[in-house]
């Protein structure tokens, strides 16, 4: 046989276990059996002496890999905020690695950077950003978070006369990071491997719905960097971004958003409103395997003026690295070599469109709201104004809150996560899928309140 029709015959095997797995995860379990997780096991060997072929590799993955995944790409996966990915984002994932393109330069791949300038170009345009803005299509919120703020470091200390990519932070001017109290530690990570501390930012307080409050903001200067959010974690609550944009702008601060899931309200016309004001803003960071559903990983950095995030990024060349005139990607991410992520965001979006975009965001807001509807009508407590996808619910007592979201963890109905809010344990609901559909969120309310019921009668 041939290297062709070997691979030909391979990826033929992997269609056909890849859609017999698409086609059955309506009817799986969310969380995987104890027994499929237990049979990972058989995966701890020593490396093997021989090869195995293609085939036995894509059998064993199969085999042991299948049954033992989390089923977040059918309908009743509300953990985590995470999304599940288009079919045509799937189909591009395909393509991208049998393209097996390194996104790094425009030499390397032109229709890698083709499709990616498109891509960011689409995202600013759908939530309404400043003309001239440029981004990074990166691994996901955290390396986009980190991204912005790389850029707001470069250019708050360059006004300063500091060089920070050649000298580093040893002697530099300080800088003050300002962040909410309910700042996500997406945002904390970025910042401790920036050098700029977890934990020497000056921390906001919030209102009962996790809003940054202007009134409590700090004394702002050309040295200071505030981090607001579009979309809570917990509440999906926005921060009040018009009044401290005003205020940041008067005093010469940056102004970063972290906006990994809720940024993309302004997508749609019925949520638009919720986004006033961060257009104001310096920089962006978005999550894209969220709400738009791309293929993980998957996010979005932009910024008002890219040179700064060229700055940021761009701080060594070498002989055999050869630029030209156009955007090179590795000029704006962290990464040099890297998986062409920005022909995936363009497949995604394409396969919405502004409209698909906005159902989806209407959709799965509209899916929220009706699980709290019915966990208030069964008698349970909503702890949260619903105000996108975000849903927070006690049970009653932290003890009984608790046992619900493992038992209904373990019912493998649907899938919800644990929180804390405001010093009160809650379960979390996050709807984000495209596929979720009505009678995903009937059945998946039915089994919250069977179990939450079950657990109450037998904690009395």
């Amino acid at each position: 046989m041939n290297r062709t029709d070997e691979i030909g015959n391979l990826l033929q095997d992997v269609t056909r276990r890849a859609t017999a797995y698409l086609s059955q995860v309506r009817d799986r379990r969310v969380a995987p059996p104890d027994s499929a997780v237990a049979d990972l096991r058989q995966l701890q060997e020593p490396f093997p002496e021989r090869p195995l072929s293609g085939s036995e590799v894509v059998e064993r993955l199969d085999r042991l890999g299948s049954p033992a995944t989390v089923t977040s790409t059918a309908g009743r996966f509300y953990g985590f905020v995470n999304g599940g990915a288009l079919p045509g984002a799937v189909a591009a994932s395909w393509m991208v690695t049998a393209w097996d393109q390194n996104a790094s330069l425009r030499v390397m791949s032109p229709a890698a950077a083709a499709f990616e300038d498109v891509a960011l170009a689409w995202v600013g345009e759908v939530l309404g950003l400043p003309a001239g803005c440029g981004g990074a299509v990166v691994s996901g919120a955290t390396m986009a978070n980190l991204s912005g703020v790389a850029a707001a470091r470069h250019a708050l200390l360059a006004n300063a006369g500091w060089d920070v990519e050649r000298d580093g932070l040893f002697g530099a001017p300080a800088l003050t990071v300002i962040v909410g109290g309910e700042v996500h530690i997406s945002l904390l990570k970025a910042l401790s491997l920036l050098g700029l501390g977890c934990e020497r930012v000056h921390r906001v307080a919030v209102d009962r719905h996790g809003r940054m409050r202007p009134d409590a903001l700090p004394s702002l200067n050309d040295r200071s960097i505030v981090c607001i959010q579009a979309g809570n974690v917990n509440t999906g609550a926005f921060d009040p971004a018009r009044e401290i944009c005003v205020e940041a702008r008067k005093a010469g601060a940056w102004v970063h958003v972290d906006g990994a899931f809720g940024l993309w309200a302004g997508a749609s016309p019925r949520y638009r409103h919720l986004t006033d004001g961060f257009e104001q803003a310096d920089s962006w960071s978005l999550d894209a395997h969220k709400w738009p559903n791309a293929v993980y990983d998957c996010g979005v950095c932009m910024v008002r003026e890219p040179q700064h995030l060229r700055s940021a990024m761009t701080t060594s060349s070498a002989a055999y690295l050869k630029f030209g005139e156009a955007r090179e990607p590795s000029q704006f991410t962290p990464e040099f070599s890297r998986r062409a992520r920005g022909v995936e965001l363009w497949a995604a979006l394409a396969s919405l469109g502004r409209s698909g975009l906005s159902s989806l965001i209407e959709r799965t807001c509209k899916h929220a709201m009706r699980f709290a509807e019915g966990l208030r009508s069964a008698g349970y407590e909503i702890l949260n104004d619903v105000v996108i996808n975000q849903v927070l619910v006690s049970f009653g007592s932290p003890a009984l809150t608790r046992a619900v979201i493992e038992r209904i963890q373990r019912d493998g109905t649907c899938w919800c996560g644990g929180t804390e809010w405001q010093g009160r344990p809650a379960m979390r609901i996050s709807v984000s899928s495209w596929a979720t559909t009505d009678d995903d969120v009937e059945v998946s309310l039915r089994a919250m309140v069977r179990v939450a019921n079950e657990c109450r009668a037998e904690s009395s």
